[in-house]
């Protein structure tokens, strides 16, 4: 494998070729990322696989996501304000696919960080073609309508101060001090703790009014999940559930909520799991979904009931067979010498129960019915919009806003 040595950036009075040079840049890293594939194929997780690996993750884990800010923050609210006629009619054609592309691409791209990550410690040499050839071939027809039609719109026009303005907000958002040389990059942290402090994403997508929801929550929560859903948010379905043991400890923990209704949220589990046995202690849980593609987060808290035998009868019985296997077979949270005790398991179970496995006691669903449900909306600057509801005794729901 080559690799091009970086050419000359321009500098951010010219932010209309700074951004062309962006995409530039991207170009040069999805033509290393498919040179990966047939080296990988014939060298494995050698040393140019790593450094490509990294290298390619180092620049769409930092500079792309500013690159795309700079297009959804500048770029594009300034062109929405100066355009008419025509340029008003295009723009209003064009900006919707190009910030939806840029979540798609974001998604994508979180797919291919793990297997990137894998190649990077060489622990693994696997890169799947197809979600090279979706990302890169995505790219390059992004850049292209943005090269076609969005950069040209801009450079005709945008003012002189304009212009100004926009290359200010972008060096700004790199961290490099007005008059600096373009090609300085900003202090970097002195430890990982202090990277970490310095991730930051702002959000923008979206607001939510008094206005805007529903009064009753479960129509709120189902109008969100289902632009979730429209939106192909990656497992709009996943939530985070929350428990306590007896001294207070909370632990939590990624499941899949199988069904909502306005008796509350449900999903299924053994019941002598951590989760089902700190619930038998204390019956109150709580909900958390994120969806990162939207900038949205629902918070539920409530008290926590089983199904009924019937309703967690007819979710099993509707499993694939080796789900259904595998819920007999595992003794879910308790400790096992090795995977292969786990298997011999398992195969116990399936010579056992054949093709009709039944459902044990000890598995079931459990409904959260929710006494207070908070939307979350991401906003600019972390003002963010933040709408709660809370049960009254009456059984009504009280709804107010709360401050970020």
């Amino acid at each position: 494998m080559s690799y091009a040595l970086p050419d000359s950036a321009p500098g951010f009075d010219q932010p209309i070729a700074v951004l062309k040079h962006c995409h530039d840049r991207i170009r040069k890293q999805l033509a290393t990322l498919e040179k990966l594939l047939p080296h990988l194929a014939s060298h494995g997780a050698d040393d140019e696989a790593r450094h490509a690996a990294r290298a390619v993750m180092k620049y769409f884990d930092q500079a792309a996501p500013l690159h795309h800010e700079d297009e959804e923050q500048n770029l594009v609210p300034m062109l929405r304000s100066t355009a008419s006629g025509a340029d008003a009619e295009l723009l209003a054609q064009l900006v919707p696919g190009i910030l939806d592309e840029h979540r798609q691409m974001d998604g994508m791209w979180q797919e291919l960080h793990e297997q990137l990550s894998a190649i990077a410690d060489g622990s693994a040499a696997l890169l799947r073609e197809h979600d090279v050839q979706r990302f890169a071939s995505m790219y390059r027809a992004h850049m292209e309508r943005e090269e076609g039609h969005i950069a040209p719109m801009a450079k005709r026009l945008f003012s002189a101060a304009q212009m100004a303005t926009l290359g200010q907000a972008m060096q700004q958002r790199r961290g490099i001090a007005p008059g600096a040389p373009s090609a300085t990059p900003a202090a970097q942290p002195a430890s990982t703790g202090d990277a970490v402090a310095s991730l930051r994403k702002d959000y923008g997508q979206a607001s939510l009014n008094e206005s805007d929801v529903a009064d009753d929550p479960f129509v709120q929560f189902t109008t969100w999940f289902e632009e979730a859903l429209k939106a192909q948010v990656n497992e709009p379905n996943a939530m985070s559930v929350a428990t306590v043991d007896e001294q207070g400890r909370p632990s939590s923990r990624i499941v899949l909520i199988k069904q909502f209704d306005p008796r509350g949220f449900t999903w299924y589990t053994n019941y002598n799991s951590q989760k089902g046995r700190q619930l038998a202690a204390n019956p109150h849980a709580a909900l958390l979904f994120f969806w990162t593609e939207l900038e949205r987060q629902i918070r539920i808290e409530g008290r926590v009931e089983r199904t009924s035998a019937e309703e967690s009868d007819k979710y099993f019985h509707s499993r694939p067979l080796k789900s259904r296997l595998a819920a007999i077979a595992s003794a879910q949270s308790e400790p096992i010498a090795n995977r292969g005790a786990l298997e011999q398991h398992y195969d116990a179970v399936a010579k056992q129960y054949g093709e009709e496995p039944p459902r044990p006691d000890n598995w079931g669903g459990f409904r959260l019915v929710p006494e207070r449900i908070e939307f979350w909306q991401g906003r600019r600057s972390r003002f963010h919009d933040r709408i709660v509801y809370t049960l009254q005794s009456d059984g009504s729901w009280a709804r107010e806003r709360l401050q970020p």
